[in-house]
């Protein structure tokens, strides 16, 4: 019985090993958030709160249709990298 249990407590302690940045840019690469906000704003976004997170900008807000969003944007190229929804 303790060997299921030693198993997982050590997978937990591996996992944030195995945690990675969804994007990859370096911090001198990034463009400022400002410009992120004004593309989405210009495209019908309206924007809530931006935060760094996991290397990326994380926006929150609504698009263009009235949809809630939380989405992660590639802080150099703004391209869309997926939601943790």
């Amino acid at each position: 019985m303790r060997l299921p249990l030693l198993a997982a407590l050590l997978t937990a302690a591996a996992l944030p090993a195995f945690a990675e940045d969804i994007c990859n840019v370096d911090k001198a690469d990034w463009r400022p958030v400002e410009e992120l906000k004004s593309e989405l704003v210009d495209k019908g976004w309206s924007i809530s709160n931006v935060k760094e997170e996991d290397g990326c900008y994380e926006v929150y807000g609504k698009d263009a249709d009235g949809q809630r969003v939380e989405i992660f944007f590639d802080p150099a190229s703004f391209e869309e990298m997926g939601s943790d929804d």
